[in-house]
């Protein structure tokens, strides 16, 4: 794979920024997540900034304060551009040894000792006095179908005898999704309408989606991009691949499972998706890297989808959980209870493969397209990362602490995800979280 272990990843390493050393901490030094950000409630320009404990580092002040005096790679007009820029898009844009190079400037100046920290003081902003939007212009947005697990549950209740389609094992399968109704985490929005085929009915009804529901997905974001007619491969994918995010793709099954043939999703999948603010770089993600396996007994991956390097280390160990608050909960001051756990380890096709198959044909990716991983749902049926597996297809409700039950999503839930990697030897690494809530339909 394209990023080693570096001096950014010393789990002995500590920030004079104190909350950052904490041990449950999502963002410690060894961490450094990107984000676009502004003070609450103000209307200043966003700008880009990077995580460092419960502070948020404002980018363009850092610069001004001259935190990147020096190095080379931070210095050209680019660079200065980007740096200042109101998002990532331009950043995404220069290339890994850019996004390296910061990181390490920014890794330096933030640890216990450095020269810099009178300096930077001011330029940090507490995160709970910040607000966000999306990391990046998002261009396009292709949604994949990367677990196996999830592909097989949702397939059994279509089809029991055979429910992966022959292609699953050959290919990344994926669709165009729609990138302007993506949101940022907070995202409120309303229940979709749209036509649904109630099983008692010989003609479809229009109204209000009664099968809302979440999918726990790993969002990809893609730095450097390609030109028209060239081809990314696979060895040198993640080198396009500026860094990963929560993503909440909400799905409405009933509008779904009427108009998905024969072309594939369409109003179940375009009113609403939602991200974490936080962009974790797979330089981050480095200690965290696994073997990627494919099962003997499968068909294994055409040459263009596979390399010694996938198979030593193209797999992530990031553990995903999702929560669920209801209005009443809310109200009586009931926490987010916890769903499922699930990690992103079993994705059937990894990040690599992914990009090597979006530009196989001579697609042009560019900077700022976002790629889902599809619904990450593992082995068992406590890691299912939608509720229309936790339910056995709306069969089996869950229930609350306070009484209340759930089969698919109603009006006024939040739901809630977060992500971290975390192992003996290495710093806790966190993703934040992505939560969005649900509005009444609007009247018809």
């Amino acid at each position: 794979m394209t990023v080693q272990l570096n001096e950014t990843h010393d789990v002995a390493l500590r920030s004079w920024v104190a909350s950052a050393n904490l041990a449950d901490s999502d963002f410690p030094l060894q961490n450094l997540p990107f984000a676009a950000f502004r003070r609450k409630g103000s209307a200043e320009e966003f700008r880009i900034g990077v995580a460092i404990g419960t502070q948020v580092l404002d980018l363009r002040a850092a610069f001004a304060a001259d935190a990147f005096a020096g190095i080379a790679a931070l210095n050209t007009p680019a660079a200065t551009r980007a740096l200042q820029s109101d998002s990532l898009n331009l950043l995404m844009g220069l290339g890994q040894e850019t996004w390296s190079a910061l990181r390490l400037a920014l890794s330096r100046q933030l640890r216990e000792g450095a020269a810099q920290q009178a300096g930077l003081q001011a330029a940090l902003l507490a995160q709970g006095d910040a607000e966000f939007s999306l990391p990046a212009r998002i261009g396009d947005y292709t949604d994949f179908y990367t677990s196996v697990y999830h592909a097989t549950a949702i397939g059994k209740l279509f089809r029991p005898d055979n429910p992966l389609l022959p292609n699953y094992k050959w290919v990344p399968i994926g669709y165009h999704g729609r990138a302007s109704s993506i949101g940022v985490s907070g995202q409120q929005f309303r229940r979709p309408l749209g036509q649904t085929k109630p099983p008692t009915s010989d003609n479809p009804v229009f109204g209000p989606s009664k099968r809302l529901d979440y999918e726990l997905e790993i969002g990809i974001f893609v730095g450097k991009g390609n030109e028209l007619g060239d081809a990314v491969a696979l060895d040198d994918a993640e080198s396009h691949v500026f860094g990963l995010c929560l993503l909440n793709d909400w799905s409405a099954r009933d509008i779904q499972a009427w108009e998905y043939q024969p072309l594939g999703p369409f109003l179940a999948k375009n009113f609403a998706s939602t991200i974490s603010p936080w962009i974790v770089t797979l330089e981050a993600l480095a200690p965290y890297r696994l073997a990627w396996q494919r099962e003997q007994a499968d068909p294994q991956p055409m040459a263009y989808l596979d390399s010694a390097s996938l198979r030593d280390g193209g797999a992530f160990d990031v553990q995903l959980e999702v929560l669920l608050q209801t209005a009443a909960m809310r109200e009586q001051g009931i926490p987010a209870q916890s769903l499922s756990q699930s990690n992103f380890r079993h994705s059937y096709w990894s990040v690599s493969q992914l990009v090597a198959h979006h530009t196989v044909n001579g697609c042009n990716l560019q900077p700022g397209d976002l790629l889902g991983s599809g619904t990450q749902s593992g082995p068992t049926a406590p890691e299912a990362g939608s509720l229309l597996e936790l339910t056995a297809g709306g069969k089996e409700a869950i229930s609350f602490p306070n009484g209340e039950k759930r089969i698919f999503i109603e009006d006024g839930d939040t739901v809630t995800m977060r992500g971290w990697a975390h192992k003996p030897g290495c710093a806790r690494i966190g993703f934040g979280e992505v939560s969005g809530t649900v509005l009444p339909a609007r009247a018809i």
